[in-house]
């Protein structure tokens, strides 16, 4: 292993910032980072060795290969990241708009949303994945919140909490139980690992994850954090009374200004329930 791969190994290990899913998408971020400034022409690196040269050809490259702007940004994320954690933040400007990085589109008035079906179900052997992949659905949680949930901790009769150190952002979060189904389905959970979670007791979260992974694949079940869109545009409904736009319902535009109120405190609310900080990125999920 070259002496930077191995240096920001090193730097993610001290560092744990984050969920388990960003440390890893960090990780195999920086290791790409590693391999494509070596490609580069940059040899010899070490982690203290970044520098503006590096950034500008890394960037250089990411936008002739046509990467999307969230791709990109994302990257430029961890390059700041790894910049901050041996102290050269000035090495990576603060704005995007300094390496002619667009704004990221947001908002395509496209439904992403996915349903689950029995038959779906049925195709996966473990019960603790179809039980994670139920709570998706019902609830709209991350694929790592469904998958280190214990009922006897999250279930607060009218709602749900998520445990920080489940979450994305590790922040706690409140989701309501609004039906029998859902309830239904806490009860199916709770039967099924008691005062435990939804990783069996004899294997970690990685192992979890690596089986949950294989068999949703296996099953020709992809993209399911389109459940979380589906969770999302029905709860716009529910609580406006009106379709989302990205499945139909009226634009901004169409809205009256009663309704453009309304639509603005859903907005915050559903941001909140569903895990965002920002009301701008449920666009990605409603439409706007």
């Amino acid at each position: 292993m070259r002496n930077l791969n191995y240096q920001l190994k090193q730097l993610c290990r001290q560092n744990r910032d984050g969920s388990y899913s960003t440390q890893n998408k960090r990780s195999h971020h920086l290791m790409q980072i590693a391999d494509q400034l070596h490609v580069l022409g940059f040899h010899g690196m070490n982690a203290s060795s970044l520098k503006p040269k590096h950034v500008d050809a890394l960037v250089k490259q990411w936008q002739e290969q046509e990467l999307s702007t969230g791709t990109i940004k994302n990257r430029m994320a961890v390059l700041r990241w790894w910049a901050q954690k041996v102290d050269k933040q000035n090495v990576v400007a603060r704005s995007n708009d300094h390496y002619g990085i667009p704004d990221r589109q947001y908002v395509t008035n496209n439904s992403k949303a996915k349903a689950l079906h029995a038959a779906d179900l049925e195709k996966i052997p473990d019960p603790y994945v179809r039980l994670s992949l139920e709570l998706q659905q019902s609830f709209g949680l991350r694929r790592e919140e469904a998958i280190k949930f214990r009922p006897g901790f999250a279930d607060r009769g009218d709602h749900i909490l998520l445990k920080a150190s489940w979450t994305k952002g590790g922040k706690e979060r409140t989701v309501p139980i609004r039906n029998a189904e859902q309830q239904a389905l806490l009860d199916r959970i709770r039967r099924q690992v008691g005062n435990g979670s939804l990783i069996p007791a004899d294997r970690n979260y990685v192992q979890q994850l690596r089986i949950y992974e294989r068999l949703t694949a296996n099953a020709g079940l992809s993209r399911m954090h389109g459940l979380r869109h589906a969770y999302a545009q029905q709860r716009y409904q529910e609580l406006t009374g009106w379709l989302s736009p990205a499945v139909g319902g009226p634009t901004s535009k169409q809205l009256s200004p009663d309704q453009k109120v309304r639509d603005h405190e859903v907005r915050q609310m559903l941001s909140l329930e569903i895990g965002h900080t920002r009301t701008q990125i449920l666009g990605v999920y409603i439409g706007k």
